[in-house]
């Protein structure tokens, strides 16, 4: 499979992803743990359909340590009993956040109220950034069908 659009090597797509990715890094220098970052990103990403991304944090959550048992699960954390309280609600958010046109209505204020528990203001606002970001990325990638599976940790830091 060959990508619609080859986004890295456009120079106008790079432009814009390169801000996308500015912001991601933005909020990972806000103190939320990067396991959980990792885990909301997969989380959104199995959501949304994106192989290209549910590769990417998958093989990036194993390179910075995540175990497999964890990364097999999170597509049903709510049954498993390896996620801490604070990543159940940084989940619960996600997929609140990523499934808005679902009918759900959005984010219900006991989802922030349990998030807001378990994170401080700037780590939910690096949650809420990377919540959105994520879906634009997710959303960039089925659109052009990037192709899943090539992806290296670290590729592009």
């Amino acid at each position: 499979m060959e990508a619609r659009l080859d986004l890295f090597a456009n120079p106008v797509a790079g432009k814009i992803l390169k801000h996308f990715t500015a912001a991601g890094r933005a909020a990972k220098e806000a103190g939320l743990p990067d396991s959980t970052r990792e885990l909301v990103l997969l989380r959104a990403s199995q959501i949304n359909g994106c192989g290209f991304c549910v590769d990417m944090h998958t093989k990036e959550a194993a390179a910075a340590g995540e175990t497999a048992q964890r990364l097999h699960l999170v597509a049903a954390w709510r049954e498993a009993t390896v996620f801490t309280d604070a990543e159940r609600a940084a989940l619960e958010l996600t997929e609140h956040g990523t499934r808005i046109a679902d009918g759900a209505g959005g984010v219900p204020d006991e989802v922030w109220a349990n998030a807001a528990k378990h994170y401080d203001e700037n780590m939910l606002t690096a949650l809420v950034a990377s919540i959105a970001v994520i879906n634009a990325f997710n959303r960039i990638n089925v659109i052009v069908q990037q192709p899943a599976g090539w992806y290296q940790p670290g590729q592009f830091a």
